[in-house]
């Protein structure tokens, strides 16, 4: 079977499908899926579907299957009865047409749906007691309003966690059906609102504070006049992109690796591999965004309780764009689709989901010979894997970067809306900053948490924490200039429970022991830190204790099924201690085994008035880069690159 999927102007390019045990499920599965959970346990009108994706077999089975092997297709299904409230698992074997698991959780709130979203911000609209608040502020037009629905949190059994509750906020478009709301936010009302009866529990209001006036509107019309210095940049490749796609595996440059979707973590990398001496080398099984919390650190009314957690509240695949050639990506570009399924059980095709393409990175490694004057210089390039989601008023961009010389990077970029608020004329904010008279952004941070499942060379993997030592004055260090770096094996998950500290030039080495180089060391991959901080709520604080694994940047487990989430598999309206901070409670042995690592990266938004109306780009990344896993630089046999018709290796 051939799919064909959209190029850039030089023809399709047709892949191969073919079955493999990790490709996502497909439109026809996940319907097929649908329809089987409704007909064998006779589900009613009152049950959502909260995500159907593929039940990924165990490990053993998918690293034993060889292409063309029979491996059973199955769904794994998250539902809500909204007439009582109770929320299930059910998995679906679609080869057997059976369902082989069905299992009622107590006392757990699913993921808010998308289309709950549409469905509070219509009830609130209607609702006297909201529509008096707002009138309070002269606002009668309920066209005009913007209602977000953030998840509630917990802050105790007072409201009733048993009840699917957000709480919601309001802005208001002013002049304009097109108006930035954000600047103009209703400072001083919040709704709670019951998802599952979608009634009103009740409206707050502590006193009108004033619209902020002026309009925070970004597009061409409202800008004005466009720059007109800006010359045509093209991105050509005439003969094609140098990856090779056959379904959801690709092939580039020695790399080898499988793409999935899931509706919660949105791309998903499989089997990471690198062809070295004629075999590939496994690096990664899996690795994908586990969590993502932006907590608010404003104790106004409105801005305390803004603690989402993104990926487990909402789920930043359900929320992924559908990607656009020349806007948001650039050059010869292969798209990937996502099919989802919405909470009615209808299947629905994201088209354009996740962009591949490669991208021209500056040198890759060079050295002028001045005895001889012989130069040797190679290019870098590097295979961009990415999505994007808009997250009500923010958007993520997710990469991933793979590089000729084994290094791996993954890169967060964020932009879009800040979520704002309004303080009285003259006042000044202490947490946050004035960006438009009477318009505060309020002081947030935004981490992400990635879950690292590793197989360097092989299943069994040990951790070392890396940093650099000065060497005290003495015999061995009679110049006072000596330096070194200290290994030290992390053995129990309560040594791996680690903070970056870059004034040691920290890093961790994941290795093979069972597998040594050409010098005799085991051979190891590093994470690398980038920018990073800590969170800067107290650790009594309700978000941080359901974020504890935001406490540390770096966590070590045994895998373990179903251990995948840092917050638990839950968090909405859960009270916290789940996740990370439950699991490594036991402090198991982490030595020679079958490993996953978990690194959080935090990014302080202390706003600036250049952030408004539209925050330009910010990024925070890390990276993975071979640390004797080859005996040398294992991009010496990348070609030189071409210069005005000669190649850029020559003699002066």
């Amino acid at each position: 079977m051939v799919d064909t999927y959209p190029g850039t102007g030089s023809g399709p390019t047709q892949i191969t499908a073919f079955p493999h045990p990790l490709d996502p499920l497909t439109a026809e599965e996940l319907a097929a899926a649908v329809a089987l959970i409704r007909e064998k346990r006779q589900l009613s009108d009152s049950v959502r579907f909260v995500s159907v994706t593929l039940h990924e077999p165990a490990r053993d089975i998918v690293l034993a299957s060889k292409e063309g092997d029979s491996v059973p297709r199955e769904a794994f299904i998250k539902l809500l009865d909204n007439s009582d409230g109770k929320a299930y698992e059910a998995i679906a074997n679609l080869t057997t047409n059976e369902v082989t698991s069905w299992k009622h959780l107590p006392g757990v709130q699913p993921s808010v749906m998308l289309d709950e979203f549409f469905e509070c911000e219509q009830l609130l609209k209607k609702d006297p007691d909201f529509q008096a608040a707002l009138a309070k502020r002269g606002v009668t037009d309920m066209s005009m309003v913007m209602v977000d629905p953030w998840s509630a949190g917990y802050y105790g059994p007072e409201e009733d966690p048993s009840r699917r509750l957000v709480r919601a906020l309001t802005w208001v478009r002013i002049g304009a059906a097109n108006d930035n709301g954000y600047a103009h936010p209703v400072e001083g009302v919040r709704a709670l609102v019951d998802l599952n009866k979608m009634e009103v529990v009740r409206i707050e209001d502590d006193g009108v504070i004033p619209l902020p006036p002026e309009p925070g509107n970004y597009t061409p019309s409202a800008v004005g006049k466009m720059r007109e210095d800006l010359k045509p940049l093209e991105i050509t490749q005439p003969d094609g992109p140098s990856f090779t796609v056959r379904g959801h595996e690709v092939t580039w440059q020695k790399w080898h690796l499988r793409l999935g979707f899931t509706p919660r973590e949105g791309l998903v990398l499989y089997t990471v591999g690198y062809e070295d001496q004629g075999r590939i080398r496994p690096i990664l099984y899996r690795a994908a965004l586990a969590e993502m919390v932006v907590p608010y650190g404003d104790p106004a009314p409105n801005q305390w309780r803004k603690n989402a957690f993104d990926v487990g509240e909402y789920g930043v695949g359900m929320l992924a764009n559908s990607l656009e050639l020349g806007c948001d990506c650039l050059g010869s570009i292969h798209y990937f689709d996502a099919h989802v399924v919405d909470s009615r059980g209808k299947v629905v095709t994201m088209l354009n989901t996740i962009c591949m393409h490669e991208e021209d990175y500056s040198i890759l490694w060079k050295h002028i010979d001045w005895r001889t004057n012989e130069t040797e210089v190679r290019r870098s390039r590097r295979l961009v894997l990415s999505f994007i989601a808009t997250v009500g008023n923010y958007e993520y961009g997710f990469y991933w970067y793979f590089y000729q010389d084994g290094t791996m990077q993954y890169e967060v970029k964020f932009t879009g809306i800040m979520s704002t608020g309004a303080v009285p004329p003259g006042v000044k904010p202490k947490y946050g900053t004035l960006v438009a008279p009477g318009l505060n952004a309020p002081n947030h941070q935004h981490l992400f948490n990635i879950r690292l499942d590793w197989m360097v060379d092989g299943r069994a993997n040990s951790v070392y924490e890396v940093h650099a030592e000065a060497e005290p004055l003495g015999p061995e260090n009679p110049h006072g200039n000596a330096f070194f770096a200290k290994d030290t094996l992390l053995r129990r998950e309560s040594e791996a429970q680690q903070v970056i500290d870059p004034l040691s030039a920290r890093y961790w080495k994941v290795v093979n022991p069972s597998v040594k180089n050409e010098l005799g060391e085991s051979v190891a991959y590093k994470l690398l830190p980038g920018e990073n901080t800590l969170p800067l709520a107290h650790p009594e604080s309700s978000v941080m204790k359901r974020a504890g694994f935001a406490q540390k940047h770096f966590w070590v487990t045994p895998f373990t099924p179903g251990e995948n989430f840092p917050a638990g598999d839950y968090p909405n309206q859960h009270p916290g201690g789940g996740g990370l901070s439950a699991w490594t409670q036991a402090d198991r042995p982490i030595e020679n085994t079958e490993l996953v690592v978990w690194y959080t990266m935090n990014a302080p938004h202390l706003a600036r008035p250049e952030d408004w109306p539209v925050t330009p780009v910010e990024t925070i990344s890390f990276m993975l880069k071979p640390h004797g896993f080859f005996d040398r630089n294992p991009a010496l046999d990348v070609p030189p690159p071409a210069a005005h018709g000669e190649h850029c290796t020559h003699e002066h």
